[in-house]
C-alpha cells in the first residue's frame, strides 16, 4: 500500500480543514432560514439549500487544491478522476433533519481515503465551534489540541450512542433490540442524528461506544481516521475488519470494543426472554 509522507498528509489534512470550515460558515449563515426542504425518497431523509450550498463550496475547493482525485459527494454523487487512489468522501451537512428543525446537533464531515482506506478527516461542529482533525500517523485534535479515547473499561459503566437507519420503517433489520438491551446493561445510550459527531465524540472521550447500520461511506469516512488516531477501535459488528461498504459501524475506545460486538450478538436472545418473563 501506498503511503504518503507525513508533510504530504499534513497539506492534505488543511485541505480537508478548509473545506469544513468554509462549508461550516454557509451552515451557520442560513441557519433559521431554510426555505425549501426536499425528501430524496425515504421519509425523514431530507436535503436543503443548505446541503447543496455547503457541497458546492467544498467540490470548489476540492477541484481548486486537488484537482487530480476522485471524489464522493453525498449530493453529487461520484465526480473526478476515476483511476485517481485518492478518494474524497464528503457530507456537507451530517444531521440534516437536526438541522432542518432547528435541534443544534450537525457537521461537516470530510474524509479522504487512500486505496481504500482512510487516511485524513476533519469534522467541524459550526454551532459549537469544534474542529476535529486527524491524519494517519499525526494524531487526532479538537481545536488543535490532542484528544484521546476514554479509558472505560467496564460495559456496565460506559455511556454510548447509536443512530437508527432511515428506512426502518420499511425493515425489520433496525437496530431496536440492541438500543433496548444496551440501555439496560449500560449507563445509557444516546441518538444524536449525526453519526460524524458521535465517532468525534467517541475520540474525545465524551462517548465510549458507538454502533450503528444504514451508514454510507460519506457519515463515516473522516470520524474513522479521527478516532483511530485518538486511540479507538473501529470494526464491524463481530470484531471483523470493517468494510466501509456494508453500512455497518463497531466504534469504541478499544476496552469495551469485544464486550460490545458480545453484547450485541446477546440483544435478540434478551429481549425475547424479557418478554417471555412479562408475559408469566
Amino acid at each position: 500500500m501506498y503511503k504518503p509522507s507525513q508533510n504530504k498528509l499534513e497539506i492534505l489534512l488543511e485541505v480537508a480543514t478548509e473545506a469544513v470550515m468554509t462549508a461550516g460558515v454557509i451552515l451557520q449563515d442560513l441557519w433559521g432560514k431554510l426555505e425549501k426542504i426536499e425528501e430524496k425518497g425515504r421519509p425523514g431523509d431530507l436535503v436543503t439549500e443548505a446541503d447543496k450550498t455547503a457541497e458546492a463550496a467544498i467540490l470548489n475547493i476540492l477541484r481548486r487544491r486537488v484537482p487530480q482525485h476522485q471524489i464522493l459527494a453525498e449530493e453529487s454523487g461520484l465526480l473526478g478522476v476515476a483511476e485517481s487512489d485518492y478518494l474524497w468522501v464528503i457530507d456537507p451537512l451530517d444531521g440534516t433533519t437536526n438541522y432542518a428543525h432547528g435541534y443544534p446537533i450537525y457537521a461537516v464531515s470530510v474524509g479522504l481515503l487512500i486505496e481504500g482506506i482512510p487516511q485524513v478527516g476533519a469534522i467541524y461542529d459550526p454551532f459549537k465551534k469544534e474542529l476535529f482533525r486527524a491524519a494517519k500517523g499525526l494524531g487526532a485534535t479538537l481545536n488543535y489540541r490532542s484528544i484521546q479515547v476514554s479509558k472505560t473499561t467496564e460495559l456496565s459503566n460506559s455511556l454510548l450512542v447509536t443512530g437508527f437507519p432511515y428506512d426502518r420503517q420499511e425493515t425489520q433489520d433496525t437496530n431496536y433490540t440492541e438500543f433496548c438491551y444496551l440501555t439496560h446493561i449500560t449507563q445509557g445510550v444516546r441518538r444524536t442524528g449525526s453519526a460524524a459527531l458521535d465517532l468525534a465524540n467517541v475520540a474525545c472521550g465524551r462517548l465510549d461506544g458507538y454502533w450503528e447500520r444504514g451508514l454510507s461511506p460519506w457519515d463515516i469516512s473522516a470520524g474513522i481516521i479521527i478516532l483511530e488516531e485518538a486511540g479507538g477501535k473501529i470494526s464491524a459488528y463481530d470484531e471483523s475488519t470493517l468494510i466501509l461498504k456494508s453500512g455497518r459501524l463497531l466504534a469504541t475506545n478499544g476496552h469495551i470494543h469485544h464486550v460490545l460486538s458480545q453484547a450485541l450478538d446477546g440483544a435478540l436472545p434478551w429481549l425475547q426472554n424479557f418478554y417471555k418473563a412479562k408475559s408469566l
